[in-house]
């Protein structure tokens, strides 16, 4: 299975809001609460059911993991969650930069054309006690 099938696959929202929160080890009105909170955005379904994908139940064990085993308020949570978004981001837009640059030829050092380090136009060669003139 490709990665891209795989990220399809964990996003599909197909668990009702009672299989989600028993998957979760939650309550249903947690579930809720989250969403209310912006931590959560279910699918819906046309008669405006919460559907939830394994990408949903992955992030709420994150949110239990943080608020139970770490003690971290759900202000907090919803922080650190935009802060770990941001995250990806950034890194996946270091990882186009760096194929970019990998695509690119390197030029080589010392070269006329404005590739040098600094340009080298002339030399003045010093002598032990010499002033320059």
């Amino acid at each position: 299975m490709s990665g891209e099938e795989t990220r399809r696959r964990e996003e599909r929202a197909v668990y009702i809001i009672s299989v989600a929160a028993e998957l979760a080890g939650v309550h249903p009105q947690t579930l809720r609460i989250y969403e209310r909170k912006g931590l959560l955005r279910p699918q819906r379904t046309s008669g405006n059911s919460r559907r939830y994908s394994e990408h949903d139940i992955e992030r709420l064990r994150n949110i239990q993991e943080l608020t139970q085993a770490e003690g971290v308020n759900l202000a907090g949570v919803k922080r650190i969650m935009q802060m770990q978004r941001e995250l990806e981001r950034m890194t996946e837009r270091i990882r186009e930069l760096e194929a970019e640059l990998s695509r690119r030829p390197i030029p080589a050092p010392g070269r006329r054309g404005g590739t040098e380090i600094v340009p080298f136009h002339s030399s003045v060669v010093l002598r032990w006690g010499e002033t320059p003139s």
